[in-house]
């Protein structure tokens, strides 16, 4: 469908002009609260309260910093941040580190190392390396925290039980015995009524018990132990706030640099990971809610990294504890129905408030309370799925060995021995390659299994030279890696067996793996001398996308003629004696094609594909799209089989549908419902959650639509693109504003066009009956998108009303 497009007397876009090289201008928004974000920030800080004072308490910081640090996180790093929804402070994963740099640096140098991180992570923020953080396996990941919640629960345990924790686990474990033997009534039952509370709490059956549940567990158990422990008149060590004249500030460090430089760099590495998971956890957990806005997007982890940095550097200049993005208080944010970074704000100013305020209250909290609920939370930090899932990849040596060396000798130590495992084993598997021979019908079949490199190099000869001279052979490569000492010496061995009678069949999970035939030269290796991707032949240039670009290699027809000077007959273009790309399958091609489905992505799909055929298909979404050869929508939406109900046609349009049941000029309801079948199909009958309208650049129907002149010949594609029209009155009309694109200006009309359309045919979809219907009960959402092909940048819809902006989908904010 591409055209030229002509050139226009009148310019849609001239009615719009704005100074060069400028955005176009847009209203100052005015700052509104919603309703929903004001319960979150209840929920949050009903949370966050008594977490941030036992987490200060397991540090063994002044209590005042815990506060500090939970305002900093809420009001700093919830309105720099990247992530809206995710709500930062003290956490726990942090404990061990911190209370260790109290122990060796005292409270001031350890505020001091609070700002140095904060600094790290600005730099690193700059650096735009946040992604890098999450390339750390998820079984050190999961390892750290496991370890740290060991460590934290071991020590609590002897506040729980009366006691004073000691500096480290296994002196911990020492006086355990000691310290069962010594125990404290009163602190032993205000803990056990704490972790009852916390444990019966989200459990209360029944309507009233979903009406309780509202309420934080960890509000109710640290206010009804409270509140027993008054009554009881119990004698406890209690919460002591001291004044905040007194409050201590962060100092110039003292002690060793190197020591300086380690605890620094431990901070950074523990905050930047957690937050940065926090914050991919954080997005799914929005991805899953119905009925999110449009405006809260994918967290921009570089801006996020950049936010928790300046939060570290405020909360340790203001004597504070170190900040990370908290799961818990995050987690509870999502499903308390936040939309918008004012929750986490305005529970950052709660704290404020409570820190002022509330200290006659907060002053009657025991100790021991505060003790078993952090305990809780270390416990929880060991996560049986997370083990399992460890397990199912093979990563449970990992797991441990981190866990293991965070709980005995250090939180950077037991992180640096997990990655040292996870780079053992890596290599491990690596080279772990499996090389059998057997024999069936007279054919020799030689099974490689793992990537070939030169470790494997002995074995694969010793099995190839096991095949007798002159038999049929098969080589069977079952990895995706091959070195340049295992290509030469599969190689030599075909070229000598093929030599002497042989035939030698290879096959591998890519189509057309093949090495170099006696007798044609090897061109099959990179200009470095090392062996080419499987799949790469003898005079073939295909790239590693060729499976989707529909490229065919094959030899000439022995007929070619030149069309002239260096030209194979056919005009395409292709010196004579070279492979042949064919672009567009024709019948040879076609069939080629499937052959190669068959052979090499049956056996990998078929059983998923198996799955759908006994359960249906249960789509998520309806992707209404152009039928642009160019537009691959599972490529560019990732999806598989069975994601995505896509409708195609020539300008992804939207007949509209006739008022009142009305009928066409040729008499029937509307030529067009085919469209309007498969909508009323996908809502009604798949119970789709959404539907996406996609245009593209380079529209071929946009720009026919641009050309077209009044009572010209009605074809079939006229007729068709009527249902356009509304876009091109919709654009010209100068009282609407016109959607816009982030960061510049439309190219051209044509690409003007193809952004009023998305929005246009949004608006007929609205008014189709099975679509209104579904969005007046929340059960649908409709979404705006533009692909640039020449880009491959993809746009989605945000904004309302009047400011219509496509904003970018960056790589940066996928998932990992």
């Amino acid at each position: 469908m591409s055209a030229c497009v002509p050139t226009r007397t009148t310019d849609p876009l001239a009615e719009h002009p704005h100074p060069s090289h400028s955005p176009p201008p847009t209203r100052p928004r005015r700052f509104r609260l919603d309703g929903a974000d004001v319960s979150a920030s209840v929920a949050v800080f009903l949370i966050a309260l008594p977490l941030s004072l036992g987490i200060a308490l397991a540090t063994g910081a002044p209590l005042q910093a815990g506060l500090v640090a939970a305002a900093v996180g809420g009001l700093v790093a919830g309105r720099l941040g990247g992530a809206p929804l995710q709500v930062s402070g003290p956490a726990a994963g942090l404990t061990v580190v911190t209370a260790d740099l109290i122990q060796r640096y005292g409270w001031r140098t350890t505020c001091a190392i609070t700002v140095l991180a904060g600094a790290a992570q600005l730099g690193l923020g700059c650096l735009r390396v946040a992604r890098t953080a999450l390339a750390v396996s998820p079984a050190i990941v999961h390892g750290m925290l496991a370890g740290i919640g060991v460590t934290i629960a071991v020590a609590q345990l002897h506040i729980v039980l009366g006691g004073t924790p000691q500096s480290s686990v296994p002196d911990n474990l020492r006086a355990l015995p000691a310290q069962l033997a010594d125990l404290h009534p009163a602190a032993v039952s205000v803990s056990g009524l704490t972790l009852a509370l916390l444990l019966l709490w989200p459990r209360l059956p029944g309507r009233a018990g979903r009406l309780l549940r509202q309420v934080p567990a960890a509000l109710i158990a640290v206010a009804g132990a409270t509140a027993a422990a008054s009554l009881a008149a119990l004698e406890l060590p209690k919460v002591d706030l001291p004044s905040w004249r007194s409050h201590a500030l962060a100092g110039l460090p003292e002690g060793p640099v190197l020591g300086i430089l380690a605890a620094v760099l431990t901070t950074t590495l523990v905050c930047s990971v957690q937050s940065l998971l926090g914050a991919v956890a954080v997005d799914k957990l929005a991805a899953a809610r119905p009925g999110l806005p449009e405006s809260v997007g994918r967290s921009d982890l570089d801006r996020e990294l950049l936010a928790q940095g300046a939060a570290n550097i405020v909360s340790g200049g203001l004597g504070g504890l170190p900040v990370a993005g908290v799961a818990v208080r995050s987690s509870a944010n999502v499903n308390a129905g936040a939309v918008s970074r004012n929750s986490t704000m305005l529970h950052g100013v709660l704290v404020v408030v409570a820190a002022l305020l509330m200290v006659p209250i907060l002053e009657l909290i025991p100790l021991a309370s505060l003790a078993a609920l952090v305990m809780a939370v270390g416990i929880r930090m060991v996560s049986l799925h997370h083990i399992r899932t460890v397990t199912r990849h093979r990563e449970v040596l990992v797991y441990a060995v981190t866990t293991a060396g965070v709980v005995f000798l250090g939180v950077l130590e037991g992180v640096t021995l997990g990655i040292a495992v996870a780079v053992a084993v890596s290599l491990h598997r690596l080279a772990r390659t499996r090389i059998t021979h057997d024999e069936k019908e007279g054919v020799h079949y030689v099974h490689v299994r793992g990537q070939l490199t030169f470790l494997a190099v002995p074995r694969l000869s010793r099995t190839l030279h096991l095949v007798p001279r002159g038999a049929r052979t098969v080589v069977e490569l079952d990895g995706s890696f091959m070195d340049h000492a295992a290509y030469e010496t599969l190689q030599d061995w075909q070229n000598t067996h093929t030599a002497r009678g042989g035939s030698v069949e290879l096959n591998g999970r890519r189509a057309g793996l093949r090495i170099s035939e006696p007798g044609v030269p090897d061109t099959a290796t990179t200009a470095s001398g090392a062996a080419a991707p499987a799949g790469a032949q003898a005079g073939c240039r295909c790239r590693p996308w060729t499976p989707w670009r529909n490229h065919q290699c094959e030899k000439p027809s022995p007929d070619a003629r030149p069309d002239g000077p260096g030209r194979a007959g056919s005009g395409n273009g292709v010196p004579t004696g070279t492979a042949r790309h064919t672009h567009g399958p024709s019948g040879h091609e076609l069939a080629r094609g499937i052959s190669a489905f068959q052979r090499n992505t049956a056996p990998l799909v078929r059983g998923e594909l198996a799955r759908l055929a006994r359960e249906g298909q249960r789509p998520s979404q309806l992707f209404l799209t152009c039928a642009d050869s160019r537009l691959v929508t599972s490529m560019i939406t990732s999806s598989g089989p069975g994601d995505l109900f896509v409708v195609r046609n020539v300008g992804n349009l939207v007949p509209p549908p006739l008022p009142g049941g009305a009928t066409s000029r040729s008499g029937e309801e509307s030529g067009d419902d085919s469209v309007a079948a498969a909508i009323e199909y996908a809502v009604d009958v798949l119970k789709v959650r959404s539907i996406t309208v996609c245009g593209h650049s380079g529209c071929g129907a946009m720009q026919a639509l641009l050309s077209s002149e009044p009572g010209r010949a009605r074809t079939p594609l006229g007729r068709w693109l009527r249902h356009g029209m509304p876009s091109l009155e919709r654009m010209a009309d100068g009282s609407r504003p016109c959607p816009r694109l982030a960061g510049r200006a439309p190219a051209d009309a044509a690409e003007q066009l193809c952004l009023t359309n998305v929005v246009q045919q949004l608006e007929h979809l609205r008014a189709h009956e099975s679509v209104a219907r579904a969005l007046r009960d929340g059960a649908l959402e409709l979404h705006g998108m533009y692909f640039h092909v020449g880009e491959a940048q993809a746009y989605l819809l945000t904004g309302h009303g009047e400011d219509q902006l496509f904003d970018h989908v960056r790589a940066a904010e996928l998932p990992a």
